[in-house]
Order: structure tokens, then C-alpha cells, then sequence
């Protein structure tokens, strides 16, 4: 512990962001990297505890708090309050594998476990590592390297989101010859299409994709595993096969005549469309349109913070579920995960453009109102619950609306593919495996990250890529020493 009292000396000061008035005018990231000097200080406040919490990943009531990666979160933060970053970034990588990444989109799960938070403020866990890993990049600590031996085995991953890059690269360090296929015309799945450029700047991806092209994995792009080439064909030429394809089936409303309604999409379409037609505009554009967004959650926040930078007319967020408390109840107490009222970037810029939180709690959609099969506004109602169960206001109100993104989650993969081989699902729609495994009902055929957890973060869709290579591995030596 490098500083006893630097918890007492300082207050948590998270990295500042670009003025809204600024920053939604453009697709750039909107948050910035503090000096060196405020890094140091911020890291000193991390106590090194004894039974360092961030990093344990345990699950209270229901919900995980702690990194799920286990990063050796006070090993680094005292290396980076000493000045000996190179050393600090050696201990992070040796668990985290994409710091630039979780570094940007992550929750913090580590922060909401932090014993700093029991009576103040969480270290800036998330914002020390993103630091660690700009700091890595900036003066060439994170570079591709050898693989000094390899083996006779090839391994096919479908997929090349976070799950698909974990499990590859680890695959690729073992010296297996890894294989990468992906759908679209760049790698990266959700990293690429899924988040939205301000929170997750696309050279960032393609920065570590150039780096593990350069490592020997071999990336496959605009093929699609199961249309274009079949599992068996791959089965042929592969050693092994993981599914990574993630779990983008969206879940829609059961509302009469949704699917042929014109100015209806999909969420994960409506951010996809949106990052392939930069700087321009996508051929569906919230731009001059009344937007409304069902789900309240990371993703409909995407949409809202996208379909502003669009110049659209309004923006509202419909929620379920009511407004969770400002402050933690008593019965939600550290270091369970606060539920607590997260306003995110995207609410930040609706209220600095509007005057008012888009949010619109305990209410759900009732219908639809069409003009020649085009959306022209969307009914609502006020909802709540009685003994777990919803109960729907007879009462309606009228929002205007001629685009409707739906962000209500996810109903677990698409099945086409695993189905095409014979691969058992689950009742969640993930390919289905046994406890604390990731091989398939089909031998030689494993799954990893949202498509094997159902929809998750990319912290997590990390750590089961990591984990999956252990199995595929032993699988294909008989033996790993990936452990």
C-alpha cells in the first residue's frame, strides 16, 4: 500500500468529459484522459485491502459485484501511484487481455465492490485501467508478439466479438493455428457494430485486430458460418470449432402488426446501421423524427445519445420498471451492486438539450398508431405490480412517435446455426452445456460468451472466451497448461 492515508487526502475524481453542448455535435468518445499526475493520486486512494472485494466476482442477492476477470486491481493501482507503470500494466494484462476495452464500456463492477464505497467514494478502477492501457499503447508496452512454438492443431472460432477475440487470442498464445470468421465486413462484432463510437472508438478496435492479425490469427470476414460454409464443412477442415455468434435475437413487443410497421427497428440494427454509414447518415436516420425508445437500460441509452447526434425532434426512453432510489436502501447494502438511479451519457445530453429526464418510468406500450402502414405515434400505459405480477393501467396517453427503437433486451441467440448441426439449446435460447463447461452437445463444437451465458457485458463475454480456450485446449492436447 503505497499511500496509508491517500483514501483521506483525496477525493475521487473520475475523467472528465467533453460539454455536451460540444461533444453531441460529433461520434467522437466523450470522455478524457486525466494528466498523469491526477492517475497517481486517484490510484493512491486504493487501500490494498486484505480481502481485496474488486476483484472477487462473488454474487450477493442475486447479482455479481466484483471484476469478473479477477484483476489484481491493488497490485496495479499501488505500481501506478509508485510511477512504475510498465510494471503496473504487466500485472493487468496478465489477467485482462483487452484493457482497452473494459477500460471503456465496463460498469466497473470492481468500483461497486470497492470498501472505499462503503462510506465514500470508489477508487477510479475503471479510469486507472484505461489509463494503463493508453499509457501501454502510447509508448509501445503492448505491441504484437512471437509465438515462439506451435502446434499441429486448428481451431475455427464463429464470431468475432469480445468472447470470439478472447477465446482466440489465448488460443493463439497457446500456439494452436486459430481461425476467425465473422459475418460483417470488419471483425469485432459488438465492439464494432453493437457500441457506439463515442463510447468505444472504432480505431481502438481495429488497433488489436491489426495486432492479433499480426500474431497469426487469421480473420475471415463477410462469411456466414452456417449460409455461406456449414459446421460440417468446418468440423472437416478444424480441430475444433467455438460458437461465439452472441445472443442478438431481440426481444419485441406483442403489439398487432410491429414487424410490417413502417419506422420500427431493432436496437442492435439501428447502432450497427448507424457506425457503417460514418460520418454520414444510416438509410433509417432519427434525423427531424419524434424518437421513442423502449428499454431504459446501457443499449437504449446508446440509442437515445445516437438518435440526438442525429438531430432528431424529441427522444423519450420508455421503462418498465419504476425509478430505482438515489441512494442505496438498507436493504441493498455494500457490496452487494448498488441499485441505485444511473443517469448515463446519453440522459446527460437529453437533459442539457431538452430540460427534462427522456426517461419515462413504470409505463409500457399498448399499441400502435399507423398512418398507410407508417408509425405516426405510440399509445401507452402506466404499469405496476402486484405480487411480482404487472398490472396495466386502463388509462391511455398518446406520444407522438415515427420511430420506434425497440431496446427491451435480448431472447438469447439465433438459432439457425446451432440447429443446422444438431447443437442443443437451452430453455434461454444458449447453447447448452454442462456446469462450468463450454463444449456443445456435438464433440469438438464449444460456446463461448453471450451465445453460451445469454446477453451479458464484455467483461464477462472476456472472461468466458479466456476460460473456453482452457477447455478447447485440453480438449485438443489431452492436456493444458493454460491454467
Amino acid at each position: 500500500m503505497g499511500k496509508p492515508d491517500g483514501f483521506l487526502l483525496y477525493s475521487r475524481r473520475e475523467d472528465s468529459e467533453r460539454a455536451c453542448a460540444e461533444r453531441i455535435n460529433d461520434y467522437d468518445e466523450i470522455r478524457l484522459c486525466s494528466k498523469t499526475e491526477e492517475r497517481r493520486k486517484q490510484a493512491s486512494r486504493c487501500m490494498n485491502c486484505g480481502v481485496p472485494y474488486c476483484q472477487s466476482a462473488i454474487r450477493l442477492s442475486g447479482m455479481v459485484t466484483g471484476c469478473p476477470l479477477h484483476n489484481l486491481i491493488p497490485e496495479w493501482n499501488d505500481q501506478i501511484y509508485r510511477g512504475n507503470d510498465e510494471h503496473a500494466l504487466r500485472r493487468l494484462l496478465k489477467t485482462n487481455p483487452f484493457p482497452e476495452f473494459t477500460g471503456r464500456v465496463c460498469p466497473a463492477l470492481c468500483e461497486k465492490a470497492c470498501i472505499n464505497g462503503y462510506d465514500g467514494e470508489p477508487v477510479t478502477v475503471r479510469d486507472n485501467e484505461r489509463f494503463l492501457s493508453d499509457t501501454g499503447f502510447a509508448n509501445n508496452l503492448i505491441r504484437a508478439e512471437e509465438i515462439p512454438v506451435r502446434t499441429a492443431k486448428k481451431a475455427a472460432v464463429i464470431g468475432s466479438g469480445p468472447a470470439g477475440l478472447a477465446v482466440a487470442y489465448r488460443l493463439n498464445q497457446r500456439g494452436h493455428h486459430v481461425t476467425v470468421y465473422e459475418r460483417s465486413g470488419k471483425p469485432g462484432g459488438l465492439l464494432m457494430y453493437g457500441i457506439p463510437n463515442m463510447k468505444l472508438d472504432k480505431k481502438v478496435v481495429e488497433r488489436r485486430i491489426s495486432l492479433m492479425a499480426e500474431e497469426g490469427i487469421r480473420f475471415i470476414t463477410g462469411v456466414s458460418a452456417g449460409k455461406d460454409i456449414s459446421l460440417a464443412e468446418l468440423q472437416e477442415e478444424y480441430d475444433a470449432v467455438i460458437l461465439a455468434c452472441g445472443a442478438s435475437q431481440a426481444r419485441m413487443p406483442d403489439l398487432e402488426g410491429i414487424e410490417n410497421t413502417k419506422g420500427v427497428i431493432r436496437a442492435i440494427t439501428y447502432l450497427s446501421e448507424t457506425t457503417r454509414s460514418l460520418p454520414g447518415l444510416p438509410e433509417i436516420s432519427a434525423a427531424g423524427r419524434n424518437v421513442v425508445i423502449l428499454g431504459g437500460g446501457d443499449t437504449g441509452n446508446d440509442c437515445l445519445a445516437t438518435a440526438i447526434r442525429q438531430k432528431c425532434t424529441s427522444a423519450v426512453q420508455i421503462e418498465m420498471m419504476p425509478s430505482p432510489p438515489k441512494e442505496r436502501r438498507e436493504n441493498n447494502p455494500w457490496p452487494e451492486w448498488p441499485k441505485v438511479l444511473k443517469t448515463d451519457y446519453g440522459q446527460e445530453e437529453a437533459i442539457c438539450l431538452y430540460g427534462n429526464d427522456p426517461r419515462i418510468w413504470s409505463t409500457t406500450l399498448t399499441n400502435l398508431i399507423t398512418e398507410d402502414g407508417a408509425l405516426k405515434a405510440v399509445e401507452t400505459a402506466k404499469i405496476h405490480f402486484e405480487e411480482g405480477r404487472p398490472v396495466i393501467s386502463e388509462e391511455r396517453d398518446i406520444l407522438p412517435c415515427d420511430l420506434l427503437i425497440i431496446a427491451a433486451g435480448f431472447t438469447g441467440c439465433e438459432t439457425e446455426l446451432p440447429l443446422s448441426a444438431g447443437i442443443e439449446l437451452s430453455r434461454r435460447n444458449t447453447v447448452a452445456s454442462k456446469e462450468n463447461s463450454y463444449a456443445s452437445n456435438i464433440s469438438g463444437i464449444f460456446s463461448c460468451g453471450d451465445m453460451h451465458r445469454g446477453a451479458s457485458l464484455v467483461v464477462w463475454a472476456i472472461r468466458e472466451g479466456l476460460e473456453c480456450a482452457v477447455e478447447v485446449d485440453e480438449w485438443l492436447m489431452g492436456y493444458t497448461n493454460l491454467i
